[in-house]
């Protein structure tokens, strides 16, 4: 099998350096490694043969129900909606009140014991993000022969290897390649560069990143004054471009209270975490020794973070920040929320193949954790606007109970969800986007257009990765 032929097989030093064979074996690893390695694992199969006849169970039940009694199953409906729209808030609200303020760096480590550090930068189509983007990673504090930082471009993106060919020589700045293949992804990218990674613990930072200069040297520090478990830290993540317009003040305000409140809730009860797309900080073998990257699951981050847990390691936050460049446009934020959501159901599709076995890796508390805070974002995004619908009938029928459960839930839920906006912004001491909090129901409303797209892209075309535009924001950092 191919994963075995390149578990034997040591890399060279560059990947510029192997063979048309050997690139060959490893880009088919870096897709369907993990697939085989651990099958059970992978999104490459959409949905198992269990979980088709639990749905279609769900399905057909209230059917049955609606046509024996339609005035109680109407009821009911509107009972289970809005249990799944309430679900996901409630357990959100509460981590927000346990969130910790700081997770606790150990000391500084002497220059001369700082460890090979290194920086994969997947890129695809960006040859207008090299030039910055060498600036941000110069300025990283950290020494420069102790960085192995790879540029991962497709072989075919001509414009993107000339820029970076072009900036080589102004860094540590290695280009490697990855041969055409299926599915064409970021993570199956990772895969490859993953073969050439040389240092002892790696870091994936975007295009549009710009980490703040101390991030590796902490980075090294918290790994140090942890126990060996510790797979991964997940750096907290905001925007340089956050007053450009509404869309990016409500999506800061949405990364605010993720990356700063509900992530460092998780980290706090040692639950599941699920990573974020950048900045996620690993000890290299070990991210090796998980199969690396899903290449099917289009967040295989969120995956990554509930694999680790699921093998029994653990994530925890760091105590530094990226910053990124939010979408400026309703279009570009649409497809990538779509594909956030599309991954999300990707991910709780995965994890529960087998619940025992998620049961028993991650205990009663992670188990209910991934299904509230994966399930629950998905269900309550879903079954937002079918809740507004069942709401609006329930107006010109005569089920008021129905209308009274409704309209309760999705007033209490929405309170929740502006409160929570609202409060995000002050740790980072951005309190002028408070205010915008108030229109987060109209945010909200969009993420649930984004997760029924989401979800019909599951059903036609899983494994599609729309690409996220950079570079159009008109703020720079």
């Amino acid at each position: 099998m191919a994963e075995e032929r390149v578990r034997d097989f040591v890399c060279p030093d560059r990947a510029d350096a192997l063979s048309p064979t050997e690139r060959a074996r490893l880009a088919d690893a870096a897709a369907f490694g993990l697939a085989r390695l651990r099958p059970e694992m992978s999104a490459h199969i959409v949905i198992a043969k269990g979980q088709i006849a639990a749905l279609g169970l769900a399905v057909a039940l209230p059917i049955a129900i609606a046509v024996l009694a339609p005035a109680a199953s109407w009821q009911e409906l509107t009972a289970l909606l809005s249990l799944a729209f309430l679900a996901g808030t409630l357990f959100r609200a509460a981590l927000s009140l346990i969130s910790p303020r700081a997770n606790i760096v150990a000391p500084s480590i002497p220059e001369t014991e700082l460890p090979l550090y290194t920086v994969l930068v997947p890129l695809f189509r960006e040859a207008n993000m090299l030039a910055p983007l060498a600036q941000a990673l110069g300025r990283l504090d950290y020494p420069k022969d102790k960085l192995d930082i790879k540029f991962v471009v497709e072989e075919d993106d001509a414009p993107t290897i000339a820029a970076a060919r072009a900036i080589q020589s102004q860094g540590p700045f290695e280009i490697v390649a990855v041969p055409a293949g299926h599915p064409r992804t970021k993570p199956r990218a990772c895969n490859y560069a993953l073969h050439f990674a040389r240092g002892a613990f790696t870091v994936i930072f975007d295009a549009e990143d710009r980490p703040e200069p101390d991030q590796l040297r902490k980075a090294v520090q918290a790994f140090a004054g942890n126990p060996a478990s510790l797979a991964c830290l997940q750096a907290r993540l905001n925007f340089y471009n956050a007053s450009e317009n509404w869309l990016t003040k409500l999506f800061a305000l949405d990364y605010a209270l993720w990356f700063d409140m509900l992530l460092p809730a998780l980290d706090r009860l040692g639950v599941p975490m699920p990573l974020g797309g950048t900045s996620n900080h690993f000890r290299t073998d070990i991210l090796r020794e998980l199969g690396g990257w899903d290449p099917f699951n289009v967040t295989e981050d969120a995956d990554l973070g509930i694999r680790i847990a699921q093998l029994g390691r653990r994530v925890a936050m760091l105590d530094s920040t990226t910053f990124e460049e939010a979408p400026n446009r309703l279009d570009v934020w649409l497809k990538q929320r779509s594909r956030w959501m599309k991954g999300y159901m990707q991910t709780w599709l995965v994890h529960t193949r087998r619940p025992l076995a998620l049961a028993r890796s991650a205990g009663l508390k992670g188990f209910l954790a991934f299904h509230f805070f994966i399930g629950g974002s998905v269900a309550a995004a879903l079954a937002a606007p079918l809740l507004w619908l069942t709401f609006a009938i329930s107006l010109f029928t005569e089920q008021a109970t129905a209308r009274d459960v409704s309209l309760s839930s999705l007033a209490a839920g929405n309170l929740l969800l502006t409160a929570l906006a609202i409060a995000s912004p002050f740790r980072r001491g951005r309190r002028e986007l408070a205010p915008y909090g108030l229109s987060v129901a109209v945010y909200w409303s969009m993420i649930s257009a984004a997760a029924w797209r989401g979800l019909a892209q599951l059903a036609t075309n899983p494994f599609l990765w729309e690409k996220t535009a950079h570079g159009i924001s008109r703020q720079r950092l």
